[in-house]
């Protein structure tokens, strides 16, 4: 072959590249302005419809720093602690309250997490061994979820009555329709090498689920269940509103009457209690999973 016409094939290809290149940065350059304009339109309705006014917001904010100001009462240095004490006048029933409140997340992380994830081996796309099957197990997730736990726990009340058990049913339902989908994301970006292996080994789903699976997802399992515990605190106080025990009653009664301080207190109880829990997940997942892990 000339020397001639093999430049000018190279020539060619290199030509090639240039416009298929050029065609892919000008659709990429267009998809990117589509997407900017459609973020921009929707930010501008959002403000229109929600008529957000930055004027109210910086001149709301003085009143916002009032009202904080009257959840903490006048503690003086000379009687710090007897100021303290005073503010904290039923810390034990609060302590008891806050208990229940724990021991209602706990328990609905615990069964929520549970249920959750074993749906969540049929609500992955690449697990489900059926469509149907992972259509129907995806759409109870969604209903589980999307209606908010405070929801859930007016229906359990009006059910069972008064009391912690609504409130342990209301956050389990929608533990188990949050972490069936975020388990099952996670199920979805495994590696699919050690199921082939199972699988020719003659292993059967469950095996494919305990030992090809399970190994994979179980450190992201974990933090995602810490993390879901420590918002389940926070909805066990939300649903103590509407009667289902807690100490989210006490901080509903205290906003009620209008007695800041003790609702004052009883936040930052609730906000002690939550850095205490991450603190403690932090270092039990650190356990779990191995700082030398973590280094690499």
């Amino acid at each position: 072959m000339p020397i001639s016409a093999t430049t000018e094939g190279s020539e060619n290809t290199v030509g090639n590249f240039e416009s298929a290149y050029d065609a892919y940065q000008s659709k990429k350059r267009t998809f990117n302005i589509v997407v900017l304009a459609i973020v921009a339109l929707c930010l501008v309705l959002s403000l229109i419809s929600t008529e957000f006014d930055f004027y109210t917001l910086i001149s709301g904010l003085p009143r916002t720093g009032d009202f904080l100001s009257r959840l903490v009462p006048p503690i003086t240095y000379d009687e710090f602690w007897l100021d303290v004490l005073d503010w904290y006048w039923d810390i034990e029933k609060w302590m008891v309250n806050l208990l229940n409140t724990l021991l209602m997340a706990f328990l609905s992380t615990l069964l929520g997490t549970i249920i959750g994830g074993g749906l969540s081996f049929l609500a992955a796309q690449n697990l489900a061994r059926h469509y149907a099957t992972y259509w129907i197990t995806r759409r109870l997730l969604e209903v589980a979820r999307t209606v908010p736990d405070i929801v859930w726990a007016l229906i359990f009340v009006i059910t069972f009555g008064v009391g912690p058990m609504a409130g342990v049913l209301a956050i389990m339902i929608h533990t188990i329709g949050a972490q069936g989908k975020l388990f099952a994301e996670v199920n979805e970006n495994i590696s699919h090498h050690p199921i082939e292996g199972v699988r020719a080994s003659g292993g059967n789903w469950y095996q494919e689920i305990r030992f090809a699976v399970l190994p994979q997802v179980l450190p992201n399992f974990m933090s995602y269940t810490f993390w879901r515990f420590e918002l389940n605190v926070r909805s066990a106080t939300i649903v103590g509103f509407v009667g289902a025990g807690g100490i989210g009653h006490d901080l509903f009664i205290a906003i009620q009457l209008l007695e800041f301080p003790d609702a004052g207190a009883i936040l930052l109880i609730l906000v002690t209690t939550i850095m205490l829990i991450d603190i403690a997940s932090e270092k039990l997942r650190h356990h779990l999973v191995g700082k030398e892990a973590l280094k690499r």
